[in-house]
């Protein structure tokens, strides 16, 4: 993104000239729901970012301006100090988890921006925390490795916002790299990049913003995360190794078939079915195989709306569509509920596809959805000035 407008801004509020840093959006190719069931997700950064120019104030004192909001805030570094507009607890939180792990943080003055679209799954918040966390560790020399970083926003999230997310977002912001998906496993965390350039074969990656939110929803979610919980349970009675859906089989889960409710068994299948598709469209990419990775989005939507059941109707007219227009994979992308499809399609289908759904797609619903290409691009670091 430009970022003529925040230096502009901050030479004007300060008088001075910052550091720039920036963190990136996400997106996840495959891996929906995976995180809670101890298996893998496979996400990449994305071109879009959130963007802060930064330099230490020599006082106590956090002045922070949300470029976007038009909104400045400032705050002190203790636990009482804590602000009351909802994004500058973002950057408070990041500074007292910094500092919960015996680091000193200094004050600092800041403006910040962003182009990571808000609600439409690409994780917004992760970027904003991975941009201060990086930016802080870089300035003050505080030798925090990337991993503990990522471990910063997401306790950020827990702590200071009140969402109890897992790792994924902060750490796909934190460890991105262009032309590269990162499979991580949940359980040991430890992760693999695997390249991941549709381009050179002809490919994009296209959003698709249902505009819609049906209420998810924690209610849906945590209702989720017991059924996975419960059929684990009855399987490890039989099979003690099993901890999480992640080590279950489909026959494992066959076995007790009768001993759990058709709706549990309906969501541990799709979790199940899930952790195989992830490691089938890592095998694909190794071998350049794009309609094989295309194949396994089509299964996980059909997974996600028929057994997991938390697609809507929108994205499920929106699946319907790339489905009729040759799309190579489509699937909804992120907990559900609304948002986002993400989809794979060949280049030189990309605006009759684009041009069909916002026609099609206005005349059913009243309103249009939005579009948004994306290219993997690297994670949180040091801008050069420009």
């Amino acid at each position: 993104m430009n970022t003529a407008s925040i230096r502009s801004k901050f030479q004007e509020l300060y008088g001075a000239e910052g550091t720039l840093y920036t963190s990136p959006g996400r997106i996840n190719l495959i891996g929906e729901h995976t995180d809670y069931n101890g298996a893998f997700v496979f996400p990449g950064a994305v071109d879009k970012a959130m963007v802060a120019e930064i330099r230490l104030n020599g006082t106590d004192r956090v002045r922070a301006y949300a470029l976007d909001l038009g909104e400045s805030a400032e705050f002190g570094l203790n636990e009482e100090d804590a602000p009351k507009e909802s994004w500058a607890r973002y950057i408070f939180g990041v500074c007292r988890e910094i500092q919960k792990r015996g680091k000193k943080v200094e004050g600092f003055d800041t403006v910040f921006a962003g182009d990571v679209p808000l609600g439409a799954g690409m994780s917004s918040s992760a970027a904003l925390e991975s941009t201060f966390a990086f930016a802080l560790n870089d300035l003050l020399s505080l030798g925090i490795d990337k991993f503990e970083l990522a471990k910063i926003g997401q306790a950020t999230e827990h702590n200071y916002i009140g969402v109890k997310c897992g790792i994924m977002d902060q750490f796909a912001s934190v460890f991105g790299k262009a032309g590269h998906l990162i499979r991580l496993d949940c359980k040991s965390l430890e992760y693999e990049y695997f390249p991941f350039d549709p381009k050179s074969k002809g490919y994009r990656l296209l959003l698709v913003d249902s505009v819609v939110k049906h209420e998810l929803a924690s209610s849906a979610y945590n209702k989720r995360r017991e059924s996975c919980e419960r059929a684990v349970a009855a399987i490890a009675k039989r099979h003690p190794e099993v901890k999480f859906l992640r080590d279950a089989t489909h026959e494992m889960l066959h076995e007790v078939r009768s001993e759990i409710s058709e709706e549990d068994y309906k969501r541990a299948e799709y979790v199940i079915g899930e952790v195989d598709r992830v490691l089938a469209v890592c095998e694909a990419l190794g071998r350049g195989d794009y309609a094989t990775v295309g194949e396994k989005m089509y299964e996980t939507h059909y997974g996600m709306s028929k057994l997991y059941e938390v697609s809507c109707e929108e994205l499920d007219f929106l699946n319907d569509l790339a489905k009729e227009y040759g799309v190579t994979g489509s699937r909804v992308m992120g907990g559900g509920f609304g948002g986002c499809t993400i989809n794979l399609l060949r280049e030189d289908l990309h605006d009759h596809f684009v041009e069909e759904v916002r026609r099609r797609y206005s005349a059913k619903y009243g309103h249009e959805p939005k579009f948004y290409d994306v290219v993997i691009s690297d994670g949180s670091r040091r801008l050069q000035a420009t």
